[in-house]
């Protein structure tokens, strides 16, 4: 049985887990790698509207994933732990190990 620090600990896991689970806030992730950027920026690289930007990135910092500042009119964000773009690394190499895998079974057909 699970003690209620760990549940919370897993559930606090989960909702991180959620603010990253979604193609537009991977690709926001993957664009600051490089560092903080302007959302009027991040919403051109993506390719969406800056409002609909906007709103993934308050999930994000929310969250804690991403942390903002604001310069006069311009609203500036960045990762809060760079580390977490090393998760979607790791995701990558899942996918790759999955390919492989896919190509073993195909190769045997």
């Amino acid at each position: 049985m699970l003690d209620n620090t760990k549940v919370l600990l897993f559930e606090r896991q989960a909702e991180i887990a959620k603010a990253v689970g979604h193609p537009l806030r991977i690709a926001v992730i993957d664009f600051l790698r490089d560092g903080e950027k302007c959302v009027c920026d991040i919403a051109e690289h993506i390719g969406s509207e800056r409002s609909n930007v906007s709103r993934h990135l308050g999930v994000m910092v929310h969250a804690g994933v991403l942390i903002c500042r604001k310069d006069g009119v311009k609203v500036f964000y960045s990762l809060r732990t760079p580390c977490v773009a090393d998760f979607l690394s790791c995701v990558g190499r899942v996918l790759k190990h999955q390919a492989e895998e896919n190509g073993k079974l195909l190769a045997s057909l």
